[in-house]
């Protein structure tokens, strides 16, 4: 069992990553308007993604990607950029319009209600853990918090 201080280090690096989303998604609506292309300031923002991978793989020193690693992985594990794509493209259009706040509090409602599903059937692989009552309350409390955001 990991200590509570663990645990909290850990917590704290997930609410790192979600305040890097809300940067990238305000960087990427700025660079979409500066370069007038949302699709270029997708691939822009893909393309720099791609480096700053190459750089950490060369820092830690991961072995090259072969052929039986890219053989162990199933089809559907290589499409999750598309997903990746269809995130920062929407948000590249829908932060101007509805600003950062809204926006990334529905990207928080879509993934806890596709986790929720992820989670309460297993599916790709995951655990099950059930969608209990007080989970689902947790979920139906991040829709009000949308709700109040908007108003």
């Amino acid at each position: 069992m990991r200590s509570p201080f663990v645990n909290f280090a850990y917590y704290l690096l997930v609410v790192g990553a979600g305040m890097s989303v809300a940067l990238q998604q305000v960087l990427n609506a700025k660079l979409r308007a500066e370069l007038d292309s949302p699709m270029w300031a997708g691939f822009v923002s893909y393309f720099v993604g791609v480096i700053a991978m190459l750089a950490a793989i060369a820092l830690t020193g991961e072995p090259p990607l072969s052929g039986a690693m890219a053989a162990r992985a199933t089809w559907s594990s290589w499409t999750g950029g598309i997903f990746g794509a269809v995130f920062i493209g929407i948000a590249i259009l829908m932060v101007p319009r509805l600003g950062a706040a809204m926006v990334l509090a529905l990207i928080v409602v879509g993934q806890m209600l596709a986790s929720l599903a992820f989670d309460h059937f297993g599916l790709l692989g995951l655990a099950q853990h059930p969608a209990t009552p007080i989970r689902l309350v947790g979920a139906a409390i991040l829709v009000l918090g949308v709700v109040l955001i908007r108003l």
